[in-house]
């Protein structure tokens, strides 16, 4: 089981900083009502599914001797829906290495079925909030 602690960095303000492993993460809100200090909520959403994606590709071209050298991705968040249920992520990756259209093909569906792509998607997530 993985945990994440959080935690206030100054008292009535919004930053946070989040521990997992051995790394330190840091959030904040959007401006206008932040000074934009850290990643917002959404942001670290989007960047899981952009990561998981790179991160696929690469597994993928290890298991199966694909010459992938590197991956560069870009997504693009429309939430002006959200409130109604609808939020679009818009990813394009570009694969580099000498690579095929075949292997860029294949690399493409591999990382069609990400884990955070399967969880944002089509698994059912169970949340309970409680107090400590």
């Amino acid at each position: 089981m993985n945990t994440i602690d959080l935690e206030t960095e100054r008292a009535n303000e919004y930053p946070q900083t989040l521990h997992t492993r051995g790394h330190t993460l840091h959030a904040d809100v959007t401006p206008p009502d932040s000074a934009d200090s850290a990643p917002g909520p959404h942001d670290y959403f989007d960047a899981s599914l952009l990561a998981c994606k790179a991160l696929t590709a690469v597994w993928y071209a290890r298991r199966h001797q694909i010459p992938l050298e590197r991956v560069a991705g870009h997504v693009e968040r429309d939430a002006s829906e959200e409130r109604q249920g609808k939020y679009r992520l818009r990813v394009r990756l570009t694969f580099l290495g000498p690579l095929t259209d075949e292997q860029r093909a294949t690399l493409l569906r591999a990382v069609a079925a990400c884990p955070i792509h399967k969880l944002m998607t089509t698994t059912e997530v169970d949340i309970e909030t409680v107090m400590a």
